[in-house]
């Protein structure tokens, strides 16, 4: 029941497509196996939903006809392109089309394993190409106000030092908030060994080095938390004992970075862009930052070469005379 509850929420429309029967049971057989097999969230459902009703919507009045297996396996590269240039028309980002492209090469490849359609020309379309993103640092000085002043307003002592262990401990181990959060007692190393095991994406490990800094924050939170969490339960707590969730680290972020008057790039995740960027900046070298961070490729971790690129040029035309 669960899985048709699913299915119904995020599938509502697709039985309003301009296709035969027999294609839309395919589509309700795909649909079936993207809820169920893969698990997806419903926002996830919603948006592979909207990305093939799309396509096959515009496929049909592209072709003037009722869709059908038969008509998918004889579509061409020029049809997909015809889509992909009315996406581009109707001001749609590349990031957004690469995610719905996406979609449809999903169904065509799952249609292919099932027998049910074969057209390699779709299954083998490469997305087009996205801007890439460039991480979101803070500067030195902004990240120095930023753990000056963390719980300086936070009327209960051990929250504020809760507050400033956390973001010192985004910004000196370039932690994901999820990693951060999900730090249990067991996991924290000795001041003699101060090494840190992380678990993170896929339950991947990866040892970080704790700073003394870091150490003596997280120390100083432990020591005042009112709370006592087992071994192997999440170590920051909220204000009545329950584990402390992303979305508080987020307001409080919110909260200082308003009274300071930081630029709204300052997230939690921005602390951890700030800690690879300042340390390529420092002289530290690709490789080293990869495994800190764990990427699991080295290109990932050369974006931060484009954000230190950005960083000198603009001290260059703030400075030099000519500029």
């Amino acid at each position: 029941m669960a899985g048709q509850a699913k299915q119904d929420r995020g599938g509502a429309g697709l039985e309003l497509l301009p296709v035969d029967r027999r294609l839309a049971n395919n589509i309700r057989d795909w649909w079936t196996w993207i809820s169920d097999e893969r698990r997806l969230s419903d926002h996830s459902l919603e948006a592979y939903r909207r990305d093939l009703s799309g396509f096959l919507t515009f496929l049909a009045g592209h072709r003037g006809e009722t869709l059908s297996l038969a008509t998918l396996e004889q579509i061409k590269r020029m049809d997909v392109r015809s889509w992909l240039a009315w996406r581009q028309k109707k001001g749609l980002s590349a990031v957004s089309t690469s995610r719905a492209l996406s979609v449809v090469r999903n169904f065509f490849r799952w249609s292919g394993r099932e027998g049910l359609l074969d057209n390699p020309i779709v299954q083998n379309m490469r997305n087009p190409k996205t801007p890439a993103s460039v991480p979101k640092a803070l500067t030195v000085g902004e990240m120095d106000d930023l753990l000056d002043t963390m719980g300086d307003q936070e009327e209960q002592s051990w929250v504020a030092q809760r507050d400033i262990a956390i973001v010192t401990l985004l910004y000196g181990c370039g932690l994901r908030i999820s990693e951060a959060l999900s730090i249990t007692p067991e996991q924290l190393p000795s001041a003699n060994n101060p090494i840190l095991v992380v678990k993170g994406k896929g339950k991947k490990e990866r040892r970080v080095p704790l700073l003394p800094l870091v150490f003596e924050a997280i120390d100083a939170y432990v020591k005042g938390c009112p709370f006592t969490p087992e071994a192997d339960e999440p170590l920051f707590k909220g204000a009545r004992g329950g584990p402390l969730g992303p979305r508080t680290v987020q307001k409080k972020l919110q909260h200082v970075r308003a009274y300071l008057g930081l630029p709204e790039k300052t997230t939690p995740h921005a602390l951890r862009h700030s800690f690879a960027t300042h340390l390529l900046g420092a002289g530290g070298d690709l490789r080293s930052i990869q495994e800190l961070l764990g990427h699991a490729s080295l290109s990932t971790t050369q974006r931060y070469t484009d954000v230190d690129t950005a960083l000198l040029m603009e001290a260059y035309f703030k400075a030099h005379p000519r500029a």
